[in-house]
């Protein structure tokens, strides 16, 4: 007789001690068909599992307490490769690992994972992973979601050394009703052009911002409440968009949300008024402009100018005299020591004490103002003049323009003439900065008789000194998401202070070369490792890379060319 096939899954029941039934999980996931489900009785299971294009469910019985244990395996406790796996009711106690699935579908539901040393659930390359009402606890990383759609949603994270959810690789995941709170860095960490939505969530007591976006993200963020977080609410890279609509910052760092220029995300009007924009607030500029590496003279000065202009504003406002002020300055120094960071920022200092309307910056250099015939200078400075209004103009290597090229005719002298005159009939309107090194800015303004007169003020910009770049390049390596080994820092002393009398040295740009070049030699490390490294391994600069990069670098400055990681 023949038995027509169920259409219901196989159901296979692990009980250990039981008589008829499966003693081990491997044992039933070994016979389980494709689409069966392993009904898993009270207990702990010391088994941990790698799956490849398997179709499985895994559940614990009603009323049972299930948990795998992985806590003494270096690899997570159960990691799927394609296929599809549905986990409910279990507890993960994993070390390096809680849950792992690559280019299949997962479904997690009333789970509990932990993974001291490694992120509780990492899901890459999915296109439908859903996690629902699941705990996350003790955790390196909790909830790691690249390159992958779905939805997390009821679901706790707390305990965590590091980030609580991370997304990225152009995930778009919707994470709703979550409750992230305990984590040694950020609650919810958006990069590498990832689209997720946050709704409905309560993120908290996080070691630096509650909610980061980085590197081209766009998320939507909507009625979430961040609070009681050490660093600020939501912080935009530059690059990201997004929006934030109807969110709640409370006692989080000044400001509730930044916005670094470049983002620009949308925040609509039903966002607490607590969460301030960067660049808003007259203090909250002063103190960006304080948080900046180095650079004392520079601080007093500016700050100096802005006195200035408040109290004027003051004495205009009680019917008192007040002279005329020029708001076009010289910045003179080196490349690389924060000129073009400090003009932007003064920038919105202008604008938020009502000197300028708009506080827009533009940055042109001799190409932008000088034309090819008698006439088109003049025009072409003009246009540049007409298109910032409302802003500052910075005019960068600005001396290039008094200098003769060549043997022909050279129109620099007639933007230089052009200058004064605009400098003077817009000085209500646009504030002027030139900028470059302060012994040829000497001979730029020799240029014209009336151009020195146009400038308030010469600022000095001094070179960096190598404990500075130690700063600045740790500033770099935190915004990259990377750490240095406690080791590095003699030796970053050390190569600062090597190179600080070359001709081609570049200050801050240092850093920047020094930074790419460890990434670089990270990158190689790393693959010979052969293996897939972890978080911790994937964030850390060690010392032998700070020394491979600092070797590659000087040699390049033994070369007749400058260094470029």
């Amino acid at each position: 007789m023949t038995v027509a096939a169920q259409d219901a899954p196989r159901n296979l029941l692990v009980a250990p001690n039981e008589r008829g039934t499966y003693q081990t999980i491997g044992e039933a996931m070994y016979a389980a068909p494709d689409g069966g489900v392993l009904t898993i009785a009270d207990g702990t299971y010391a088994e941990t599992f790698e799956l490849l294009d398997r179709e499985l469910t895994l559940r614990a019985a009603v009323g049972a307490t299930v948990v795998l244990d992985g806590s003494e395996c270096d690899w997570p406790v159960i990691s799927a490769q394609g296929g599809s796996l549905t986990l409910q009711g279990i507890e993960f106690r994993g070390r390096v690992g809680g849950v792992q699935a690559d280019s299949g579908n997962l479904a997690m539901d009333r789970c509990t994972v932990s993974a001291p040393l490694g992120p509780a659930i990492f899901v890459r390359n999915c296109a439908n992973a859903h996690i629902r009402e699941c705990t996350i606890t003790g955790a390196s990383q909790g909830i790691v979601v690249d390159g992958s759609s779905g939805r997390i949603g009821d679901t706790t994270v707390e305990n965590v050394a590091g980030d609580g959810i991370v997304i990225g690789f152009g995930a778009d995941p919707q994470v709703a009703k979550c409750t992230i709170s305990g984590c040694g860095e950020r609650g919810i960490y958006i990069y590498q052009h990832a689209r997720p939505t946050i709704e409905s969530c309560d993120v908290s007591r996080t070691g630096h911002a509650g909610i980061s976006v980085a590197q081209q993200s766009k998320p939507k963020i909507m009625t979430t409440a961040v609070h009681d977080v050490r660093g600020v609410g939501i912080d935009f890279g530059a690059d990201c968009a997004g929006s934030v609509t109807k969110c709640r910052m409370e006692n989080t760092a000044a400001p509730a949300i930044r916005i670094a220029d470049g983002a620009c995300p949308e925040v609509t009007a039903e966002t607490t008024p607590s969460a301030t924009v960067f660049g808003d607030d007259l203090e909250q500029l002063l103190s960006d402009l304080d948080n900046m590496v180095g650079l004392p003279n520079v601080k007093a000065e500016v700050r100096a100018v802005v006195d200035e202009i408040q109290v004027n504003e003051w004495r205009r406002g009680a019917g008192l005299a007040v002279g005329s002020v020029s708001h076009h300055l010289i910045f003179a120094g080196a490349p690389g020591t924060g000129k073009t960071t400090v003009a932007r920022t003064y920038g919105k200092l202008l604008k938020k004490l009502g000197v300028l309307t708009s506080g827009q910056f533009r940055e042109v250099s001799r190409r932008d103002l000088v034309g090819q015939y008698v006439g088109h200078t003049a025009e072409k400075t003009a246009v540049v003049f007409e298109e910032t209004k409302g802003g500052v103009l910075f005019i960068d290597e600005a001396y290039t323009l008094s200098r003769q090229i060549g043997s022909g005719n050279d129109y620099g002298q007639e933007a230089i003439d052009t200058l004064v005159k605009l400098m003077e009939d817009h000085r209500e309107e646009v504030a002027v900065i030139v900028a470059g090194y302060t012994g040829e800015m000497i001979d730029f303004l020799a240029a014209n008789p009336g151009l020195a007169s146009r400038f308030s003020k010469t600022i000095e910009f001094d070179n960096y000194t190598p404990q500075d770049l130690v700063l600045i390049i740790g500033r770099m390596v935190a915004d990259g998401d990377y750490q240095l080994d406690e080791a590095t820092e003699r030796m970053l002393v050390d190569y600062f202070g090597s190179i600080a009398e070359s001709p081609s040295y570049g200050n801050a740009r240092e850093a920047r070369r020094l930074f790419e070049a460890a990434r670089k030699a990270q990158s190689q490390r790393l693959r010979l490792l052969g293996r897939m490294p972890d978080s911790t391994e994937l964030r850390t600069l060690l010392a032998q890379d700070i020394s491979a990069a600092a070797t590659y670098l000087r040699s390049a400055y033994r070369g007749s060319q400058p260094p470029v990681a």
